[in-house]
Parts: C-alpha cells; structure tokens; sequence
C-alpha cells in the first residue's frame, strides 16, 4: 500500500513544485516512523511525509498508514530534509544525513501540534474528486465538482468510470450488465436500487468504490460486481456542522436540503446526518409498431419525497477497544400517475393510472473491535438488521380497451439479519492471515390483492399475469472465508477462499378467474424442485433450491518501480436471482405489456479475470485494464406472448436461465493538468457481450392464431462503448468553472437496441466567508439531448423513446460551521492489505 500511496505523493508535489523530479540513482537508504496527534495522542492516517534534497527539490516519499506508520526507501546518501505536512496542523521539518553507520534511520513517534491559524482553511471536502486504484476496485473520492453536479446519488453515477445509469427506468449498470449489488458503508440494503440512489443526497456521500473483483472476503454476489456508497461520518473535535440547500427547476421544481452534525471529545463521538429530497418530474415517450398499426403514447408525472436520517455513537473505550452503533431510518412517500394513449388501427384507446406508494426502511448497526498487543492484530464483531415496509395503491382506468377497471394493492415486507465475525492477524512484517464467518438471513413477504371495478370480480378477460397472489421468499446463506496475503520485495500475492451454503424456499399462492387456472398450468410440475398443488382455481407453488459453492480468488501484484504499477486477479462470482426477478407478481403492466418474475430462478455462477496497470506521471496519472467473463447459467429476459389476448398483442415479460456465454472488455483513464488552471480526467471503456434468449413470435406479426405462435432461442452479439470527460477551469482561490461530457454508443440488449446517446453539463462554484461556504449553479444537458431512443424487432418490430426532465438548472448551496479540527477514526477496513494508487476523477 505504501508504494502506490507513494505515488500520490509525488505526482501532488511535482505538480505543486512545478520542477521536475530529481531522478537521482536510489540506494538504499531508509527512514522510518510513526506519526501522532500531540493532543489525543492517537495515530495520524494519510500525512505527507516528503523526503527532499538540500536544495529543497523533492526525492521521495510517502503517506502514513492507518496505524499512523510510515517507511521510505531508496533514500540516496547524502543530507536529506524531511517535511511532514498534514491540514490543520503544523509543520514539522527534520535534517538527517543518510551515509556510512546511518543508513537506517528511525525517528520515532512524532507529535504533530494543531495550527490554530490555519484551522478556518480547512476544506472537509476537496475541490476536485480523485480517485484511488486498488486491487480489486476504483475508490471515487467525492469533491465538491460532484457535489454540486445534481442532489442525490442518481445525478452523479454517470459520471462515474464504467457506471451507467437508465434515468428512465432507474437501471444501473456496470461494465455493461445490470447484475451489480449497491451497498451502503458497506452494507446490502432492502431498498430498491432506484428509490436508494434517489434518496442519497450527494452532500451526504464521501467516497464511491466501484468493486470489480472482489477478494474472499467479501459476498461474492453481482456478476459486474459492487457498488458501495460510502457516507460522510464526521469524527472532528467539538461540535461540528455541514448545511446544504438545492433547487433545480425544469418544468417542475425539486428542492434538497441536507445536514450533517458532529461532536467529540476524547471518549465519545456522537453523529447525526439528515437529507431531504422532494422532486415533482414529468415523464413522456411513445413506441411505435408500423406493421401491426399500433402507436403508444405515454405522459406521467412522478412525484418522490424522501427523507434519510442517520443517527450514531462511537465510545472509545480505551486503546484496545472501540464500541460503535448506529441506525439509518429512510422514510419515503410518492407515487406516478398519468395516461397510456394506444392508436390501434385507427381506434382510439386510453389506460390512465394512479400509483401510490410509501415505504420505511431501518438498519441498526452494532460494531465491536478488539485490539491486541500486535500492531493489525485484531478480531471484530458486526451486527447488521435491516427492515423494509412498502405499501403500494395502483389503480387502473380504462376506455374503449375492452377492460374493466382495477386496483393493485400489493404490500411488502423484507428483513436482513447479518452477523459478521472477522479475525486479522499479521503474522510477520511482509505476511497476514485473514479469517472469518458471516451469517446472513433474509427474508420477503408480498401479497396482491386485485379488486375489479365491477359487481363480479373475475368478470373480464383475465391475463395469467394477473393472480391474487400472495408470495414468500426466504434465502439464508451461511460462509466461511479465509485471505492469506503475502509481500517479498516487489511482489503482493493474495490467495483466499468462500465456501457458502444456501437455502432458498419460494412459496406462491395464486387465485385465479374460474377455469384460468386448469387450462394454463395443465403442464406444470416436471421441475422436481417445484411442488405445485391445485385446490379448485387456487394454485400453491413451492420451489426450494439449496447449494454449497466455493469461491476462490487470487490477487497478484507487480510494482518495478514507483511510477507503475502491474495487477492480475481471479475470483469465482454468483449472481442470485433478486427479488423482482423471482416475483410472480405483476411488477408493471401496460395495456399491451406486463412483467413479473420467475420464482423457478436458479443462480449464475461467473469466473472472472482482470488485468490493470497504472502509471503515474509528472502531471498526472494512466490506468488500463482488460476483464474476461466466463459466465455459467445466465440470468436473462425471455418474452411470451398473453394468449388470453383475443388480438394476440399483448406481450409477457419474465426471466429465465440460459445457456453459458461471456463477456470481454476493456477500459483506459487517465488524468492530467497541463496548467495551474485546467484539470481534466477523461475514460473509455468498451466491452463485448454474448446474451442469449428466447421470444415467442408471430409469423404474421398481424396474426391472431395461437398455432401461428412459435419460439425463437436467439442470442446478441453487443459491442458498445463510453466515453466521458471532466474539466476543472480554475479562475482564482474562490472561483471555478467545470465541464463535463458524456457519449454512449448503440447497446443492443435482447429485447431491443438503444441509440447513441450523449449530453454535456457545464457548471460555476464560488467559495467565501472564509472558505466555509459554496454556492454553485449548474446547467445539465444544455443540448437537451439525454434520450432514450430505441428500436426492437421481437418479438414485434418496434421503436420508440423516452424523454425526462434532464434539462435542468441546479443552484446549491454549502455552509460549514464549527472547529473544525479534523480527527480519522482509525478503525478497520475490509481493505487494509489493498495497494491504492494516484489519479484523479475518471
């Protein structure tokens, strides 16, 4: 880790010195330490240790460790000048001649003083994001450039590496597949990854890591692997506070407000964090079916009120132990409404819509650690509960579509219990062993009750998407994980295993309309795992499915030299099959579309292979990799026609497993400064993909014959590319100007091909009273050119687009009150052993 924090330090200093580095011929000269607060006299992470000539022109040097340790290298003989820097404390600067009889050299604990008249200059949050490479993932440092760009979570995912986010349908992505889990600090979260990232306020995130391939020690699910927001959790002295205000307006306005509050003593931290996100967003498109006459039109409006509240306490009990709890409470209420236009043939038909939902989720953290003799030696005890309440209210109109009127009234219900157990244990200066054991339990319940507008409530033509449906689903997964790490002179090797057992029960209960039930699941039952019984229209389906598996990975890293940087990794991955995936209740529907889950899911399993380099230079920084997926079992859309259409129209959306495939691709980002004025930090990635699927289709599309109705097992070859970029414009110490492009290339998935698309958003942030305010103004997609446009050919030709509120104008503004006097919690991170490298905001 210290040789790639190293390189952080030398790009900064270069840039700072504008000089070149010395390039002198290292020998072997070492210098060693441990860096203390003079007050608490506690460890001090991430201070600049700087080694420079005597003629003050930098050598070398490094960044502390979490312990507050640090070790240089290579120092060439001769009188050095050793400079510790670190915000909002003195300088300290020591002269040592590093010859004959004094090659190693350690200076001890050294105690840093605050420097009070530096206190007001201390920016908590920096100006511009920079990001770290690790071994297995890019941790994205959230500056103020992000802050600002849009107010919750939602607004800044496509400006991360890799990351797309659909703002129409809430889809997230990660090198091109939506199998990606989202964790909050590092915790799963019952909450709908749409509704999670719309309820974040960006002022409350500190960092985001994007997880590729991560080691043993974590949850193998996601097959593009994590996403982790990590919030702001303030540990400065006496009491602190961070208020923001937002307003963006298009044709509707939307307001966030956020605060954050700390305070400390030596013994206790307590924390508090509110954010509020009330937006009313307009939503249009239409979809297109020329050869069988049928044109859609659809308008709504969504309006979403959330509120996230995070409440916790840390005691410092002593030097060896530390207690910490804390809860996070999100609160949520909205809902859509608006109206489905449908010209078929010349007959004009209309479904208007009203969907009301609320829903409250509740995690309570509990965290033990216990600190032994040995520096890293330790054993930590985590408690995670996690609650989900969801209460929805859909009701459905129609006129001349030949359908009655109905309600969906569909709760749910989901709890996680997670109890972690980990064990580190540095067993020499170059090696440490890892073990540990989780426990996860998970549990859904949902229930739909469809009340028909009409005397009797079966008295149309029901689809077989459209049950009284109550269902229960339960996955307990039960692990044992062991990492051993090694380091000999240049080289890191980390070996390490998972081994899991699951148990997986899905029980279903569906009423059906008279008759439905015998005439369409007269074929059910060849799936052993499936037990279905019937009692008259009433059909009980449950499907059990338990597994052991085990998850190897290796992690090997190279590093000649302190400007590159070589990583090879493999990891064994799982995607279960999620919630909505599994669902047999009818997750959205349309007059002519309806789509809910396949409770019969079974998991794919990915092997997963990456290479990465980095290079650091003088003024910036280079990082590329390529990535291989061996994927077994894929998880993907399948498409039916309803054949209790009379028209034969109306299509069935659901998920199913499919033969093995794989995915390729590769990714470039770089950052650079070529004045003292102008940053920018650009990437591209581009990846292959083989999907397979299988569509019922119409031959002719104009049919309405069931025996006209055939399968297609078909698969798609996509080859699709990004492309982003982001520019810093410095005018002075308080004014600065950003800009920052996005192009997506066509991405055929298996139910359609979406169109190029790309937007620019340009920005202003100005910083006064004293540094402890920022008001910003921001333009997004000037060009107003953020579309959704597609074109499909199963299993009808079709094409269409989706439009949104992008065009948006977003002021903020930021106040930070308090002392100020910033203290890092040293506790332990899941990533300790990773090595981290420079680079700015990709």
């Amino acid at each position: 880790m210290k040789q790639l924090l190293l390189c952080v330090v030398l790009v900064f200093s270069s840039i700072i010195s504008a000089q070149p580095n010395a390039n002198k011929d290292l020998r072997d000269g070492e210098i060693t330490g441990r860096i203390l607060d003079a007050q608490l006299n506690e460890p001090l992470p991430y201070v600049n240790v700087i080694v420079n000539d005597a003629n003050k022109k930098l050598i070398t040097g490094s960044i502390t460790a979490e312990d507050g340790t640090f070790e240089i290298k290579k120092i060439p003989e001769g009188q050095v000048e050793v400079s510790i820097q670190y915000i909002g404390y003195k300088t300290v600067t020591k002269n040592i001649d590093i010859g004959k009889g004094n090659y190693k050299v350690n200076l001890g604990d050294i105690l840093l003083e605050e420097d009070a008249e530096s206190l007001d200059e201390v920016t908590v949050v920096a100006e511009v994001s920079t990001i770290q490479q690790k071994v297995d993932r890019k941790v994205i440092n959230i500056g103020k450039d992000l802050v600002t760009a849009g107010p919750t979570a939602a607004d800044i995912m496509n400006n991360l590496p890799s990351v797309n986010l659909n703002q129409q349908t809430g889809a997230l992505s990660l090198r091109g597949n939506e199998n990606v889990n989202v964790m909050v600090d590092g915790k799963l979260t019952n909450v709908p990854v749409d509704q999670l990232l719309r309820q974040i306020p960006t002022n409350s995130i500190k960092s985001i890591e994007l997880i590729t391939n991560p080691s043993a020690k974590y949850n193998p699910e996601g097959m593009s692997g994590i996403i982790n927001i990590v919030l702001h959790k303030n540990t400065i002295l006496g009491f602190n506070t961070n208020i923001n205000l937002g307003y963006t307006i298009q044709d509707r306005a939307k307001y966030n407000a956020g605060v954050d509050m700390n305070y400390r003593n030596g013994k206790v931290n307590l924390y508090g964090s509110w954010g509020g996100n009330w937006s009313d967003n307009i939503n249009f498109g239409n979809i297109d079916s020329d050869p069988r006459a049928i044109y859609q039109n659809f308008y709504f409006t969504d309006n979403n009120n959330s509120n996230l509240l995070k409440l916790g306490v840390d005691f410092y009990i002593n030097e060896k132990n530390t207690l910490s709890i804390f809860t996070n409470q999100n609160i949520y209420n909205g809902g859509n409404e608006g109206m489905t236009t449908i010209n078929d043939n010349g007959l004009a038909q209309n479904q208007f819509f009203n969907n009301i939902r609320d829903n409250n989720s509740q995690q309570y953290n509990l965290n033990y650690k216990l600190d032994f003799a040995k520096e890293g030696h330790n054993i930590e005890l985590e408690a995670d509960f996690n609650s989900f309440e969801d209460n929805e209210d859909a009701l459905f109109r129609f006129v001349n579509l030949g359908q009655a009127d109905y309600r969906d009234i569909i709760p749910t219900e989901r709890d996680r219990t997670t109890i972690n157990l980990d064990y580190t244990n540095p067993i020499s200066e170059t090696s440490k062993i890892e073990l540990g054991a989780q426990a996860r339990l998970f549990n859904s319940q949902i229930g739909r009750n469809s009340t028909q507008q009409v005397t009797n409530p079966f008295d149309i033509t029901q689809s077989i998407t459209t049950p009284l449906t109550n269902f229960d689903y339960a996955r307990d997964i039960y692990s044992l994980y062991a990492n051993y790490s090694k380091q000999v002179d240049k080289w890191s090797f980390q070996l390490g295993a998972r081994f899991e057992t699951v148990d997986v029960v899905a029980l279903s209960t569906e009423q059906y309309a008279p008759g439905i039930a015998t005439d369409n699941f007269s074929n059910l039952g060849t799936d052993p795992a499936l037990a279905i019984t019937r009692n008259g229209d009433v059909i009980s389906k449950r499907f059990t499915n338990d597994y052991t598996q085990l998850y190897p990975s290796v992690f090997i890293t190279f590093a000649p030299s302190e400007k590159n940087q070589f990583g090879l990794s493999y990891s064994r991955r799982v995607d279960r099959p999620g919630v909505g995936q599994v669902n047999p209740i009818r997750e959205w529907s349309t007059p002519l579309i309806t789509s809910f889950g396949s409770p019969s899911l079974t998991p794919q399993f990915t092997n997963s292979f990456e290479f990465n380099y980095t290079r650091s230079l003088e003024k910036g920084s280079i990082t590329g990799g390529v990535f291989y997926r061996a994927i077994e079992d894929q998880l993907n859309r399948a498409v039916f026609i309803d054949r209790l259409d009379p028209d034969l129209n109306r299509l069935i959306l659901t998920f199913d497993n499919f033969d093995n495939t794989f995915s390729t691709g590769v990714e470039l980002s770089g950052n650079y400064k070529p004045t003292d004025w102008w940053s920018f930090n650009t990437s591209f990635d581009l990846f292959y993909q083989e999907q397979e699927s299988f569509s019922e289709i119409k031959i002719p599309e104009t049919s309405n014959n069931i025996n006209d109705i055939s399968t297609e097992v078909f698969k798609v070859d996509n080859v699709a590319w990004n492309f982003r970029m982001f520019n810093n414009f410095k005018v002075s110490k308080a004014l600065s100007f950003s800009a920052f492009g996005f192009y997506r290339g066509e991405n055929r998935g298996v139910q359609f091909a979406m169109k190029p698309m790309y937007f620019v958003n340009i920005g202003a942030r100005y910083t006064f009273w004293k540094q402890m305010a920022t008001l910003s103004v921001n333009y997004n997609d000037i060009f107003n050119t953020q579309k959704f446009i597609f074109e499909g050919d199963r299993p009808f030709e079709q094409n269409g687009e989706f439009n949104w509120e992008s065009n948006t104008i977003n002021v903020a503004l930021s106040i930070r009150l308090g002392s100020n006097k910033y203290r890092a919690k040293s506790r332990k991170r899941r990533d300790n052993d990773e090595k981290s490298g420079g680079g700015g905001f990709l």
